[in-house]
């Protein structure tokens, strides 16, 4: 008899659903009014408006600015930077809705540019720094054209190394990294805590963890749980020391870190109510790596009736909207791994030894694919 299913808020789920297919239809809109030469010309510069952003991110603009409105020179003194060419900035910035002109020359933040600020709840200022900075906009200059043409990764291609092995070696860059993987749940909400029933488990093993944000937004939700996150050396040795002081002792005694790897030493599953999850984990590794990653979790998950959680996006099978495109080719870009459609996953499962249980949708880009060891 299969399990009930693990999906909450359904029909919240489908109105978002309804909602995100509008709004991917209206951001076409453009393409159908625009007429095609300049509309092209528009999406050729689109990096002028990407990298206005990101300068205006590592001035920190958002945050001098606080809650007050502040003219050119007086935001230029804050930000060491020169009036003139502030004043341009934000023009463009306010051009495109982020930033408010109040009056000539005098600037306020606004409902878009409030996230950019240190001290907001849903900052998503690293992820904009990571996205931006010489080592992820590099290989998107200098090697997009070969890695296309050989199939080859852009990012080994700019910096002679894979993405993990450069961050082991670069501490600032695997720090900033880190930072941005902490303010996804600003960027994509608490959805993978909210619409799917965590319930019915009582230890969450979160795999690639980072810092344990996610397993926090879970546990909050759910006093039953415990979380162990599992991560690189340097991740978790960190990781502890971090969250003092920004979370309740009561939640943190919940939450504990260990040394590991999704392809080496992970804690065995005790039971059914143990849950393993991979959220953004598999989509940076190919076929080869994610099949050898699963096995292992298939050996640790044994005949326990414990599951994995797989929180990632689900490509539809043809016709996919611009985020989803836009972060499979981020992968292709960064890594050897990809973004899947539902028949690539499934097909992932059977050569690993899995069987696909449930299908969680989520009020946001991604979903939950639940699965167990296959039975024999």
């Amino acid at each position: 008899m299969p399990s009930p299913s693990l999906q909450k808020n359904a029909g919240a789920v489908r109105r978002f659903d309804r909602l995100r297919r509008f709004a991917n239809w209206l951001q076409n809109i453009p393409n159908k009014t625009t007429p095609p030469p300049f509309r092209l010309v528009q999406i050729s510069s689109s990096f002028w408006q990407s990298r206005s952003l990101y300068v205006a991110a590592r001035l920190d603009i958002a945050t001098a600015l606080a809650d007050g409105q502040l003219s050119v020179s007086e935001i230029a003194t804050l930000v060491s930077a020169n009036a003139d060419a502030v004043g341009r900035l934000l023009r463009m910035l306010a051009a495109m809705g982020i930033f408010e002109e109040t009056a000539p020359g005098v600037f306020r933040n606004n409902r878009l540019s409030a996230p950019l600020r240190q001290d907001n709840p849903e900052c998503v200022r690293a992820m904009i720094l990571m996205h931006n900075s010489p080592q992820m906009s590099r290989p998107w200059f200098e090697e997009l054209e070969g890695a296309v043409r050989r199939g080859e990764v852009a990012f080994q291609r700019s910096h002679g190394q894979e993405l993990f092995d450069y961050m082991n070696h670069h501490p600032e860059f695997d720090d900033l990294f880190s930072r941005a993987m902490d303010s996804v749940e600003a960027l994509a909400g608490d959805a993978f805590a909210q619409d799917f029933d965590w319930s019915r488990f009582t230890r969450l093993i979160d795999v690639g963890g980072s810092r344990g944000s996610k397993s926090l937004a879970i546990l909050k939700r759910h006093p039953q749980l415990q979380a162990l996150v599992v991560d690189r050396e340097q991740i978790v040795r960190d990781a502890v020391q971090y969250w003092q002081g920004r979370e309740a002792p009561s939640l943190l005694s919940r939450l504990s870190f260990e040394t590991g790897d999704l392809f080496g030493q992970l804690p065995s599953a005790q039971g059914a109510g143990d849950i393993y999850l991979l959220s953004a984990v598999l989509h940076g590794f190919d076929d080869e790596q994610c099949a050898a990653g699963l096995r292992n979790l298939a050996t640790l998950c044994g005949q326990t009736g414990a599951r994995i959680a797989v929180l990632e996006i689900v490509l539809p099978e043809q016709g996919a909207d611009l985020v989803s495109a836009s972060f499979d080719m981020q992968m292709f870009i960064g890594t050897r791994g990809r973004e899947r459609t539902l028949t690539q996953w499934c097909a992932l499962f059977d050569r690993s030894g899995l069987e696909l249980e449930d299908n969680v949708g989520l009020q946001t880009f991604a979903r939950v694919l639940v699965v167990r060891p296959r039975h024999r």
